[in-house]
């Protein structure tokens, strides 16, 4: 059998997921702090997936998180080859209701997809691919000293949509329907505001959501303090 290198990773912290909701450069968020309060085993390089299959089946380990991934990136412990694509545990198209204690997020209603990491030069990027074009990608093993607290703290199990409309509302105004008036009140003939009130709105609107291709206001990051999160 290949010999898999195992690295320790100590208790501790990281961030991740995206506070960015523009089209071109967000990911899937919120951003937020996991706790991960234990120490794990993860093997040091990504294990090819007939391997992997054979060793979780035989219960000597586990398919990595996406946290688990992340804290021990953070500290230096893993490595890839740059062109990788490594499958993680996790599936999920946002973050909202996940449990922030280091445990994998399997989202209700995302079986379309599992969370993956590409070694690129520079920084590994976090995406998404298809459950089966994960089935012939290497898997990040774990094994793990104590199992999860069921009681863990979680995110919100959704973001606050009522912020977010206010938000548009307020974008779409000051970005698109005045700038759109105000082009018609200096170039456009006498009378076609009055005529065409309707166009300029619908153009307006239309201007201002499409400013979220290149960028919206942040959401807010999640930090837990004292059990708690708070939000920054």
């Amino acid at each position: 059998m290949t010999s898999i290198e195992w690295v320790d990773v100590s208790p501790g912290s990281v961030e991740m997921g995206s506070n960015n909701r523009s089209v071109l450069f967000g990911n899937i968020g919120p951003r937020h702090e996991v706790r991960i309060r234990n120490p794990y085993k993860i093997t040091k390089l990504p294990v090819e997936s007939t391997l992997a299959k054979k060793i979780v089946e035989a219960g000597d380990a586990q398919i990595a998180s996406e946290s688990e991934w992340e804290r021990a990136f953070l500290i230096g412990a893993i490595f890839g080859e740059v062109g990788t694509i490594e499958a993680l545990a996790d599936s999920a198209t946002g973050y909202w209701g996940k449990k922030c204690d280091g445990r994998p997020f399997i989202q209700p209603n995302s079986s379309n997809g599992s969370r993956v990491r590409i070694w690129r030069k520079g920084q590994p990027v976090a995406s998404t691919r298809s459950i089966d074009v994960i089935e012939l990608l290497p898997r990040r093993l774990v094994r793990r000293s104590v199992e999860f607290d069921e009681g863990a703290i979680s995110l919100p199990v959704r973001r606050d949509s009522r912020k977010i409309i206010i938000e548009e509302i307020v974008i779409c105004t000051l970005f698109g329907i005045v700038p759109s008036f105000a082009w018609a009140l200096f170039n456009a003939s006498p009378g076609y505001i009055a005529e065409g009130w309707l166009n300029l709105m619908l153009g307006g609107v239309f201007l201002g959501l499409s400013t979220g291709i290149f960028w919206r206001p942040k959401t807010p990051t999640f930090k837990e303090v004292g059990g708690n999160w708070k939000i920054g």
